[in-house]
């Protein structure tokens, strides 16, 4: 059933409220999701964006509900990716001519999925559609995330269709920013941002700047995951901005594997040394193989500093520690300082082959490290103390 947004603009989407993996199981999505899309009645009618294939027959037949298809005139589609477009096969079998615009490499995208010659119509950044009283203006947003994204900004209405930027993994039936949990709001929106695009920064500040600098009135934003931005919207575009120049908190997480909690010890005596230097810093212990890997990486995210221990595995490290390092390094953070720690039996190797890695991940390694030998005993733990001392000064 569609929710009105505007006298024109229609919500026709679909809440997951089971949702709870996203990409695979890349991302976990502990408050569900949405899949938004929007129907605009001009004089000319639009549908912007569909929904995930599992939902394609059910919101194919809730749409007939809302209008005939065959008064759509367009279809835009601001990013090809199956959650967004993962009805167009049912869609398009009752309206096969219907123009989808989309950008050059939106074209490919659908195309690689779909294996269908649609009537694409291929937009760039300016082109416009016209509606009647209203105008949908594109704007390419390359690699925010994927190749084809792009922004679409309707005149009169004032309404930006922000695609996957300003979005969050985030089930409610109140589709609107001022009538949810702002500490849930906001906790699912850093997460995104962290987990999704902060490999982009750099390009997420610049598009952010092209796009203020065409002075455009924006009284929404509809995003394509989560809840919509009408109170303030302009708020989530100024956090996004603060997240993209190098974003860190007053902050120090501490990640560790652990075989028999060796290096569990050691995590809790570094966090004492830390916190005897700086009770103001805010100190976070994460067990790896324990934790959510999406909430680890976005504590990280808002730390200026970090510190990863794991035990040594037959010359390595735990598989747990190994892969929140390669998701580490795939996110590309900055601005971050980082060391190594661990215990081991007889070889030793895990606090080299953390350093390594967190090099490898841009973090600035402050020190070589700490390993200790068996279960620590009050020695060690007093020198994982000082460690954390020195690493809290270096700080």
């Amino acid at each position: 059933m569609g929710r009105k947004i505007t006298d024109k603009v229609t919500w026709v989407g679909k809440i997951d409220w089971e949702l709870r993996t996203f990409h695979g199981e890349e991302l976990s999505t502990h408050r569900g999701s949405s899949y938004n899309s929007y129907l605009i009645r001009d004089e000319k009618t639009v549908l912007i964006d569909t929904v995930w294939l599992p939902y394609a027959k059910e919101f194919v037949a809730n749409l007939k509900k809302e209008i005939d298809l065959r008064e759509i005139d367009y279809i835009v589609m601001n990013h090809g990716e199956i959650d967004h477009s993962g009805a167009l096969l049912e869609l398009m079998k009752e309206i096969p001519d219907t123009p989808i615009y989309c950008t050059a490499n939106g074209v490919k995208s659908l195309k690689g999925h779909y294996h269908q010659d649609w009537n694409f119509v291929e937009v760039k950044t300016g082109d416009e559609l016209d509606l009647g009283n209203s105008k949908l203006i594109f704007v390419e947003a390359r690699m925010l995330h994927w190749p084809d994204s792009m922004f679409t900004y309707m005149t009169g209405e004032n309404i930006l269709f922000s695609n996957d930027a300003f979005g969050q993994h985030y089930a409610s039936e109140h589709l609107f920013n001022d009538l949810v949990d702002q500490n849930e709001l906001y906790g699912e929106a850093i997460k995104y941002y962290g987990n999704i695009l902060n490999p982009f920064s750099p390009l997420v500040k610049k598009k952010i700047e092209e796009v203020l600098s065409f002075n455009l009135p924006v009284n929404m934003i509809c995003t394509s995951h989560g809840i919509i931005w009408r109170d303030n919207p302009t708020q989530i575009i100024e956090k996004y901005i603060e997240w993209a120049n190098n974003y860190q908190e007053n902050q120090i997480t501490i990640l560790y594997d652990t075989m028999w909690d060796g290096t569990r010890r050691m995590a809790e005596a570094i966090a004492e040394g830390i916190k005897s230097v700086d009770n103001q810093v805010t100190l976070k212990l994460y067990n790896i193989s324990k934790s959510d890997k999406n909430d680890i990486l976005t504590e990280v995210f808002k730390s200026k500093a970090i510190l990863v221990g794991c035990s040594t595995v037959n010359k390595g490290i735990m598989y747990g520690t190994a892969g929140i390092l390669e998701m580490m390094k795939g996110l590309g953070f900055k601005n971050k300082k980082a060391a190594a720690f661990g215990c081991y039996g007889w070889s030793g190797e895990s606090v080299k082959l953390i350093t390594e890695e967190l090099k490898k991940g841009g973090f600035e390694v402050v020190n070589g490290g700490i390993r200790e030998l068996w279960n620590p005993t009050e020695d060690a733990k007093e020198r994982c103390r000082e460690f954390g001392k020195e690493f809290a000064i270096k700080l």
